[in-house]
């Protein structure tokens, strides 16, 4: 592995949020930072809603965000071309679709879930209640940490069977910031009558998104810098006339895209600002932005696994074309025996090494997982891995 390198940073950038700048915000992955023209955006919305709550609500709403939708998802380019912005609809983030997915689906018992045991817990949780209330099995795909793609895509291809219904993959892993092959599984199953539902929750503003899934869906609230609660989910044709709405409301007899938009009185002011996020990215620049983050990631797992004893060549990879803007370091054993040790872990580094960082429990073993974002500064993750080894020996 060559040694990694600090980008340069992009001038002004850091400007742009109101962190707290006595802490070192190492994980933008888990819940983003709305830049403050965004939040300056929502919040006069919000003023605009509590002016007169009557007219913003009845005049005209449903085709503001509508307006919104299709702007976003014009960037995200989730269908085959780009040019069918009514086959996405706005929700509250990848963890809702994927349990409207699952609803959709009507499962039956004895049929078949098949996913990676690199998904993200709150979704595998929702496979778990679906298979429980349906009688549908959940098939659990083991995927090495270090595999090629092909060997992936062989893996989760034998185990489809007549009764699979449905194949999740994720799009960029969240407990071990892996890229998986995503275009190359829809290939595969392509033909076979199998669903494919691809949960890209952090690929908005950090990859391109892969056309051709049943259903995909990204999170905008990370690295799209939009407010957070803002997700689309992207739904082929033809399933948009069977998606399960959670919540009946008035515009429930609109169909798909409205009836999931259309959730009574809650607050769609993060919806209406995201295209502001999305300004601001290109204001930055998209390329630089993501050239820039996967570099400081990169660097970020190199410093902090350097002070832990690890081998450059232990430092797990990414994995695919796309650089991604997370990196995983593994964790001394002892310190993490179980998950309730690696939530007390962050919160040790977060109270006395004042840095927030990610730490997963997958696969018996703990890994820190560091973000990198515009506001990021090399000498963050440095501070961190001076300060780290000394934590972990006393833990």
């Amino acid at each position: 592995m060559p040694q990694a390198k600090p980008p340069d940073p992009i001038p002004g950038a850091r400007l742009l949020f109101s962190l707290d700048p006595g802490v070192s915000h190492l994980n933008h992955g888990s819940f983003g930072a709305v830049p403050v023209p965004v939040q300056r955006a929502q919040q006069r919305l919000r003023d605009e809603m509590d002016a007169n709550p009557m007219r913003f609500f009845t005049a005209g709403l449903h085709e503001r965000v509508a307006h919104a939708r299709r702007h976003l998802a014009a960037f995200l380019r989730t269908d085959s071309d780009g040019t069918e912005p009514e086959g996405s609809a706005l929700v509250a983030n990848a963890t809702t679709a994927a349990s409207i997915v699952l609803d959709t689906l009507r499962l039956k018992p004895g049929d078949e879930i098949v996913s990676t045991d690199h998904g993200y817990g709150a979704v595998s949780m929702a496979i778990a209640r679906s298979c429980r209330e349906s009688g549908a099995v959940s098939r659990v795909v083991p995927v090495p940490l270090v595999s090629r793609d092909e060997d992936v895509v062989d893996a989760v291809r034998a185990a489809v069977t007549s009764r699979t219904r449905l194949v999740i993959i994720d799009q960029i892993t969240s407990p071990t910031a892996r890229v998986l092959p995503v275009r190359a599984l829809i290939k595969a199953l392509r033909g076979t009558g199998v669903a494919v539902f691809v949960d890209a929750a952090h690929a908005p503003g950090s990859v391109d998104a892969v056309p051709g899934a049943d259903f995909w869906v990204g999170n905008l609230h990370k690295w799209a810098f939009a407010p957070r609660g803002t997700a689309l989910l992207s739904v082929a044709e033809r399933w948009r006339g069977r998606i399960r709405v959670p919540v009946v409301s008035w515009e429930d007899g609109t169909g798909f895209p409205g009836a999931l938009e259309g959730i009574a009185t809650t607050d769609y002011t993060g919806w209406l600002a995201a295209p502001v996020g999305l300004f601001v990215l290109r204001t930055l620049g998209v390329a630089a932005v993501r050239r820039h983050n996967a570099d400081l990631a990169a660097y970020g797992q190199q410093v902090v696994g350097a002070a832990l004893g690890l081998d450059p060549g232990a430092l797990p990879e990414p994995g695919g074309d796309d650089p991604i803007p997370m990196r995983i370091v593994p964790l001394p054993a002892r310190t993490c025996p179980d998950y309730e040790a690696t939530v007390a872990l962050r919160q040790r580094i977060s109270d006395e090494l004042l840095a927030e960082v990610a730490i997963n429990f997958w696969n018996g073993r703990g890994y820190l997982r560091l973000s990198g974002q515009v506001y990021n500064r090399a000498e963050e993750y440095e501070r961190l891995a001076e300060r780290l080894p000394a934590l972990l020996r006393h833990m």
